[in-house]
């Protein structure tokens, strides 16, 4: 069993030679070392930021041996790395496995890491499960990086802000960051502490909906239907340059239900009238079992609904560090002329 792992470690790593030699030319050392869904063991991601590995398993956990295995071959081919596993295969996605406590200083080790010349924090564990910066929205960013020079941009469902703090960087004027939780909010600001940024990021800690709801115009009432609403910054009406719009699978709040698969389009009116006309929108679908031509016809189909005609549709793919066996890529990423 770990042999053949290891060769599939082994054949992923030299498939992205190129990939992380032209990463690294552009400032970049966090990258996926290895997809298992595709390259040989379903469930199992490996992934770099800077001096940290971080192995994940979430359908099986790896056995000791395997463990003792995976992280020989990673400090062999990149010397000087921390290769931390966290064990995420139980129901709830939590890790689940304890370490020791030299093992566990390292885990919990602030670091920092560079994409695209912007540079990030990261810890291996903190408070919550998932990593600061998910990987395979880079492609994401870097199309942000490419539009942002000279224009407002508002991030929702912002988690620590990396697509925010990127626009800033590439000479944005203006950059919101929304998302609910303060502590990644807190993440986004340090990250923002890191760069040498040009303008002054805000970040504001709200539901997106009262958010959305607010900066379109729609408003957002302190009372619905005799309940009164739980307390949310009060926003002008603004229309920004670009909006992008990344939420998670579902969620419920007193403002809204967030459903990807069922209603999108409850969150991409609001975020389409936040878009100037002529701005550019953004939006992500990570449920892979979402036909991505049958979404953003729904997308376009809404937009129309509210007199805003989409003129052009780019789809914006996962690099390679990310393939996938079918060209469907889980997470769909498309950029909206509206």
């Amino acid at each position: 069993m770990t042999t053949s792992l290891v060769a599939s470690l082994s054949a992923a790593f030299q498939t992205r030679q190129a990939l992380m030699a032209r990463l690294l030319a552009e400032g970049t050392d966090a990258y996926r070392l290895f997809h298992g869904t595709v390259e040989g063991r379903p469930g199992l991601t490996v992934d770099r930021y800077g001096s940290l590995v971080l192995v994940q398993s979430f359908h099986s956990p790896l056995t000791d041996e395997e463990e003792g295995e995976v992280e020989a071959y990673y400090a062999g081919v990149l010397p000087g790395v921390d290769v931390i596993y966290n064990n995420r295969s139980h129901a709830n996605s939590r890790i689940a496995n304890p370490l020791p406590p030299e093992r566990l200083a390292k885990a919990e080790a602030l670091r920092e890491f560079s994409e695209m010349g912007v540079k990030y924090n990261v810890q291996a564990r903190h408070q919550g499960q998932d990593p600061w910066l998910f990987l395979d929205l880079r492609a994401a960013r870097r199309r942000v990086m490419a539009e942002a020079p000279g224009k407002s941009v508002l991030n929702v469902f912002a988690y620590t802000c990396g697509v925010g703090v990127a626009a800033a960087k590439a000479g944005a004027a203006h950059v919101v960051n929304v998302d609910f939780a303060e502590s990644s909010l807190s993440v986004g600001k340090a990250n923002a502490r890191l760069n040498e940024l040009p303008i002054r990021v805000r970040f504001v800690k709200s539901d997106a909906f009262a958010a959305l709801r607010q900066y379109s115009g729609i408003g957002q009432p302190k009372l619905v239907r005799g309940k009164r609403m739980p307390p949310f910054p009060q926003l002008e009406k603004h229309a920004f340059d670009l909006v992008f719009l990344d939420p998670p699978r579902y969620a419920k709040s007193a403002f809204g239900v967030v459903d990807l698969i069922n209603d999108y389009p409850a969150l991409f009116k609001p975020a389409l009238l936040c878009t100037a006309p002529g701005g550019t929108l953004v939006c992500c679908n990570n449920v892979a079992q979402v036909d991505r031509e049958a979404w953003v016809d729904q997308l376009v189909r809404s937009a129309r609904k509210i007199g805003r005609e989409v003129r052009e549709v780019e789809w914006i793919t996962p690099e390679e560090d990310f393939p996938s066996s079918d060209g469907n890529p889980p997470l769909k990423t498309v950029l909206l002329r509206v």
